[in-house]
């Protein structure tokens, strides 16, 4: 495990802060298949993405985690920015950084991502010829979730309180006034709408998988580009890539791992559901975060080899 910085070439001159984890027996003359690892909204590396990272290492990828622009590690200005547009450039940015690694083979270059992450990952494969392999753990289009919900049971027409209370916060921020945030995950325990959610506020806030530089939640002036983004855009005719999808039984955000298979242009494409398991056992509880990556390693194996 190897901890680096990563400038990027998005025109926004942020360094990113990822690390690196390599298989057991690495020589640094061979050349290897490698898979970048994008967080959940809110996360950071050292949390559920991390964990993937690193038991994908053990498979014989190489395996990288990384911060996102203005979140956790990596630089950038607001912090805990979500600009759906920049993170899903992060995962470009950080295999602009791999191609320049000799030991990283650039045909043999896949990426995943749990949560939101998932989303960012889907729309970079979608821009990005270079990723040639998709995989996502507990899939949220973080577009669809702000504006639909969670179980999506609100119209889109439905949000535009949400776009107003973006731009009234960008108003305020212009301002230089107090900088206004939403949640990304619940802040309190009480504020958790389901079990579920509740597991949430548990894995961020508690001594579950809290981290000091994860404070779970986002600017408010993010609103304006997470409501209309849509994470799968032009996904039936250019995510083409092998994909692979798992997602939880009992997921209430398992409809945004239907949406993306269902649109996904991919010939080869897998949906794993795994029993019993909601949205947030996928981060972390060891039966199911395993039974995630019994799927994903020989998938990884098998697509870029």
């Amino acid at each position: 495990m190897h901890k680096i910085s990563i400038p990027t070439h998005n025109g926004q001159n942020i360094t990113l802060s990822a690390v690196m984890n390599f298989p057991g027996g690495f020589d640094e003359s061979q050349v290897y298949p490698a898979v970048v690892v994008s967080h959940p909204g809110g996360g950071v590396k050292e949390q559920t993405a991390g964990l993937y990272a690193r038991k994908l290492a053990e498979s014989g990828l190489v395996a990288i985690a990384f911060d996102a622009s203005y979140q956790g590690e990596s630089t950038g200005e607001p912090r805990q920015l979500e600009n759906p547009y920049i993170r899903t450039e992060d995962v470009s940015a950080v295999i602009d950084y791999l191609t320049t690694l000799p030991y990283i083979d650039n045909d043999r270059i896949g990426a995943m991502g749990i949560c939101a992450g998932a989303g960012y990952t889907a729309n970079a494969a979608i821009n990005d010829r270079r990723i040639k392999a998709v995989g996502t753990v507990s899939a949220v289009n973080i577009g669809q979730m702000f504006r639909n919900g969670w179980e999506n049971d609100i119209q889109d027409a439905d949000a535009l309180p949400a776009l107003q209370a973006g731009s009234d916060a960008r108003t305020a921020d212009a301002a230089g006034g107090e900088i206004a945030t939403i949640p990304l995950a619940p802040m309190r325990e009480e504020d958790a709408p389901n079990e579920e959610l509740r597991e949430a506020w548990e894995y961020y806030h508690t001594d579950r998988c809290q981290y000091p530089t994860a404070p779970g939640y986002a600017t408010a002036r993010s609103l304006n580009q997470i409501i209309s983004y849509d994470a799968y855009h032009k996904a039936e005719a250019f995510l083409t890539q092998p994909l692979q999808i798992v997602a939880g039984s009992d997921a209430g955000s398992k409809w945004m791992s239907d949406d993306l298979y269902a649109r996904a242009a991919s010939v080869d494409k897998s949906f794993h559901v795994v029993e019993g398991a909601n949205h947030m056992s996928l981060y972390d509880k060891t039966p199911f975060v395993d039974e995630a990556v019994s799927v994903l390693s020989p998938f990884f194996e098998r697509t870029l080899k």
